[in-house]
């Protein structure tokens, strides 16, 4: 799936990734390939992402994320 994760100063990390773990309001969730549709909040915590070459994480301040299609987009703070 492809995955963006974006603050307004950058561009944290663009490309495919395997799995995708955000800090929802209601607690972590965890995004595979052909998740349904959803658009939710995120709260202070880390994102974690693994791809073929391993695990990346980037901390958050809060933010929303969409999946739609194999793509998310994460809008940090």
């Amino acid at each position: 799936m492809n995955i963006e994760i974006i603050t307004p100063d950058e561009n944290l990390f663009k490309g495919t990734a395997d799995s995708i773990v955000v800090p929802g309001v209601s607690g972590l969730i965890g995004i595979l390939n052909d998740h349904a549709p959803f658009i939710t909040t995120l709260q202070k915590g880390q994102v974690v992402v693994t791809t073929s070459k391993g695990e990346q994480t980037f901390e958050v301040k809060g933010g929303v994320v969409e999946v739609l299609n194999n793509n998310v987009i994460v809008l940090a703070g």
